[in-house]
């Protein structure tokens, strides 16, 4: 039965990943919409970012989405990330304590 249980909980921890990409922002607003794109991607169970690195650690179910699948909703958002830039016309309309270094 223990063997059953382990077993079962191997299964499901199989496809967690957890990962940490750079995201160009700069204060708490920032903070918010960054982790609140994130966590909008099915699969995603964590997302933290943290101002003062600019580094976002996401944990993920890669059965489910993938990391290209954030960086594109963060982009969506205004935030630039390491693969996906958000366009001109969404980083326009950021509060100007949000626009970053581009």
């Amino acid at each position: 039965m223990v063997g059953l249980f382990l077993m079962g909980s191997a299964t499901v921890f199989a496809g967690t990943k957890t990962e940490k990409i750079e995201v160009k922002g700069n204060c708490g607003m920032c903070e918010k919409r960054i982790e609140k794109a994130a966590s909008s991607v099915e699969g995603v169970s964590k997302a933290d970012w943290i101002k003062e690195t600019k580094q976002l650690e996401i944990t993920f179910d890669d059965a489910k989405t993938s990391l290209d699948k954030v960086e594109i909703a963060i982009a969506k958002v205004g935030h630039d990330t390491p693969k996906h830039k958000a366009s001109t016309e969404v980083y326009d309309k950021l509060p100007g304590c949000c626009k970053y270094d581009r």
